[in-house]
């Protein structure tokens, strides 16, 4: 499969059918992850954690006791880094037939921080389990998703902009954007809120936030800018796929917007 390929086929796995993964196969997501970069140039540790040797869980995943973490010091733009970086690890993991799905509160977190050795000034946002997809989701599973809409999305149009954020932008006016667009569109999110906004600008696509309530906590850290790392990293593969060469800027366009958007970064198409 092409990146594109495993975005649209990729789902949040939280039942697994208690087949272990091998040792090789940990060990190749591991480096993998090692070598995960993001474009602001901010290292992650990673760890492979489990129920047996670390004592971690999570209540809402049935049939694994393998998990994946990092962990990244607190700074600017520290959330989409993280998102960027282990969203790649994420689809990695797909490629290999490994499902996985992001744990941002569902755990004991105490417990995977003191196995993640955490320091003062670092956070460990999210963790994922790793196995193999059940062949039946659990009612717990089901009930989940269809609390959150988990395989809806909101339409093109209420998502991007053409040249500001008040005109809605189509497909069909997106041209040879509408590939990697599509795959922002598609990426999964705290609760599915899908907190992205996208400026198309002529050669200049800039990245929005539209918060809601209660994602940021009080040390100004904000859960929705780690989704915002998600999609920026789709929005590339989606580049790559069309080949299409970019440069990666935050500088702020002065586009007028809402006292709840705010601006993230602008990537500038070559």
């Amino acid at each position: 499969m092409n990146t594109s390929e495993l975005i649209r086929s990729r789902r949040s796995v939280r039942t697994f059918d208690k087949k272990s993964i091998d040792a090789d196969t940990l060990s190749d997501i591991l480096k993998y992850a090692e070598k995960a970069e993001n474009p602001f140039g901010i290292p992650i540790s990673w760890k492979l954690l489990s129920t047996e040797k670390d004592g971690v869980s999570s209540p809402v995943i049935v049939g694994t006791d393998t998990f994946i973490a990092g962990k990244i010091k607190r700074t600017d733009h520290s959330e989409e880094a993280f998102g960027y970086s282990f969203e790649k690890v994420v689809l990695y993991a797909q490629s290999l037939g490994i499902g996985t799905t992001w744990i941002g509160g569902t755990m004991n977190r105490a417990v995977f921080e003191k196995a993640m050795q955490l320091g003062d000034d670092e956070a460990m946002p999210c963790v994922s389990p790793l196995g193999y997809p059940a062949a039946k989701m659990s009612v717990r599973e089901s009930m989940m998703r269809k609390g959150i809409k988990a395989d809806t999305r909101l339409g093109f149009s209420e998502l991007f902009f053409d040249g500001d954020l008040s005109r809605p932008l189509s497909p069909e006016k997106a041209a040879d954007l509408s590939l990697p667009l599509e795959m922002v569109r598609l990426s999964p999110s705290a609760v599915n809120k899908q907190p992205w906004r996208i400026a198309v600008d002529g050669n200049k696509v800039h990245f929005y936030e539209k918060r809601s309530g209660g994602y940021v906590d009080k040390t100004g850290w904000d859960v929705q800018k780690i989704d915002i790392g998600i999609a920026m990293y789709h929005f590339v593969c989606g580049l790559e796929e069309i080949k299409k060469a970019y440069d990666l800027t935050v500088n702020d366009p002065g586009i007028s917007h809402d006292s709840n958007t705010s601006y993230i970064a602008t990537y500038t198409l070559l």
